[in-house]
C-alpha cells in the first residue's frame, strides 16, 4: 500500500470543514468522507476555530495603530526615495546620459 503524500489545505478550505462540524448537522466521520480528510483533522480545525474566533472581532483595533506606524514608516521611505531620483536625475543630466524631454 503506497502512502498518499502530505497534504496542504488552504486556510479557506479548513474554515469550511470547521464550519460544517460546528453545525453538527453530519457526524465526523460522515465529514471526513465528504471532504476526504481524517476526523483527528477535522476536530483540529474545528479547535483551533473556537479558540480564535475572539481574534476575529478583536483584531480591528489593534491593526490601526499598526498602520499608522507603518504609514509613517512608508512616507519617509517615499521622500528618501524621491530625493535619491531628483539626484539622479540631475547627475545624469549633466553627464548627458538622460534626455531634459521629460
Amino acid at each position: 500500500m503506497t502512502r498518499r503524500a502530505r497534504r496542504n489545505h488552504a486556510p479557506a478550505f479548513k474554515a469550511k470543514v470547521a464550519l460544517a462540524a460546528i453545525k453538527g448537522e453530519k457526524t465526523l466521520a460522515e465529514l471526513a468522507q465528504q471532504f476526504d480528510v481524517h476526523p483527528n483533522q477535522i476536530t483540529q480545525w474545528k479547535t483551533q476555530l473556537l479558540e480564535s474566533a475572539a481574534d476575529v472581532f478583536g483584531a480591528e483595533k489593534g491593526s490601526a495603530k499598526e498602520a499608522n506606524v507603518d504609514l509613517k514608516a512608508l512616507h519617509a521611505k517615499i521622500g528618501e526615495l524621491t530625493l535619491e531620483n531628483d539626484f539622479l536625475e540631475g547627475a545624469l543630466t549633466k553627464a548627458g546620459l538622460l534626455s531634459a524631454k521629460r
